[in-house]
């Protein structure tokens, strides 16, 4: 599905950009699917904002505070490779390269966002106890950043969460507690256990440090290869692509961002097609990492809905052989939200890959199990 924001919500001489055209409305917009005044106004000068900035000033604006991002969690984070994928590349008759995020520490790009939020907090987050919910991968990430300051932390993890995340979890040095089928509950859960408690709650998605963290893989592909046509991104709660998209779109307008999900599991996609955040049942995926519901109110939305070009919904059976495709062609272990986005640069074909494209290989955290049912 062609993405219609792109091209309609810009004309000649006016600024219409969908979540940016009401921000000199009082603050009830806040309320709306629009980005929040707040937000707005820490991306953009008064001076900007009264004269109604062009598109690229305003990602460009962005993109600055996803920078200033990658500069503090450089010291923490691997910088991780582009590498060529000769298998890929014969599979869609065009380029490949793969962004491989399953190298990163905790083996997932989450890792990205929870430093930047916790190293945004200073000094709060090593005196107060952090609380997050997670389905394995974010919640390793925050208590890996926890580490690194010297904080403590709890996660709440659904019920049915991965047995070697959650062990991956509290090797970290973490807490973990049980809560809710589905981690839409789960987050909501843990959202209110800070509240009660008076800790710190970082989202595992919904917050701008917390995107802004994800979208320095952005910053990284752009210094690492120039073009890219085509960028395949794996998508749950947003957080991640609207990160990414928020930057390339800034310095690299013509690339394309392709959203792929489980058809098991695709509650972003058909809440961009409806034009509101839906709230769907998800059933059991090999894609446990992008699983599950959104929050009504979360600000990965207006990305997802003005800044994904594309979108691809793939089967249990594509993202397995996928998966299974990309161990035997680079003898590297990859979770099943990675064979998300693998399954849908073979799916997409000849109009979505043409020229260059880059997949995110966003984490390795597979259990054995799991593992033995894909090979």
């Amino acid at each position: 599905m062609r993405n219609r924001g792109m091209d309609q919500h810009f004309s000649a001489g006016f600024y219409r950009f969908s979540f940016a055209t009401e921000f000199l409305k009082p603050r009830l917009w806040m309320q709306t699917q629009c980005l929040p005044m707040d937000f707005l106004s820490n991306l953009l000068s008064a001076e900007t904002i009264l004269r109604r900035p062009s598109r690229m000033e305003f990602y460009m604006s962005i993109s600055e505070t996803i920078e200033a991002a990658e500069r503090r969690i450089r010291p923490y984070a691997r910088e991780t490779l582009l590498e060529p994928s000769p298998v890929f590349s014969s599979r869609v008759g065009q380029e490949v390269l793969l962004k491989l995020e399953n190298l990163q520490h905790t083996g997932s790009f989450k890792l990205r966002g929870a430093l930047n939020k916790i190293l945004a907090m200073g000094g709060e987050a090593t005196k107060t106890k952090v609380v997050t919910a997670s389905s394995g991968n974010h919640g390793a990430a925050v208590a890996y950043a926890l580490r690194v300051i010297g904080g403590k932390g709890l996660v709440f993890v659904p019920e049915g969460a991965s047995p070697s995340k959650v062990a991956n979890i509290r090797n970290l040095g973490a807490e973990v507690e049980f809560f809710g089928d589905d981690s839409i509950d789960t987050e909501i859960h843990a959202r209110a256990y800070a509240a009660e408690h008076g800790c710190l709650y970082v989202p595992p998605y919904n917050d701008y440090e917390v995107m802004r963290g994800q979208g320095t893989i952005g910053v990284e592909l752009m210094r690492q290869s120039q073009p890219i046509d085509n960028l395949f991104i794996s998508v749950g709660g947003g957080g991640l692509i609207g990160g990414i998209a928020a930057y390339i779109k800034a310095v690299s307008p013509n690339t394309r961002i392709i959203g792929c999900s489980p058809a098991a599991s695709c509650v972003m996609a058909r809440s961009v097609e409806a034009g509101s955040v839906l709230d769907l049942p998800s059933d059991d995926t090999l894609s446990d990492g992008t699983a599950g519901g959104l929050e009504s109110d979360t600000i990965t939305f207006p990305f997802c809905r003005d800044l994904v070009d594309h979108w691809i919904d793939v089967s249990e059976e594509e993202i397995a052989e996928a998966m299974r495709t990309f161990i035997d062609g680079h003898h590297m272990l990859l979770e099943g939200a990675a064979g998300v986005a693998l399954a849908g640069l073979c799916k997409a074909g000849a109009e979505w890959t043409r020229g260059r494209s880059v997949a995110v290989i966003c984490g390795a955290n597979i259990s054995r199990d799991v593992l033995r049912s894909v090979i």
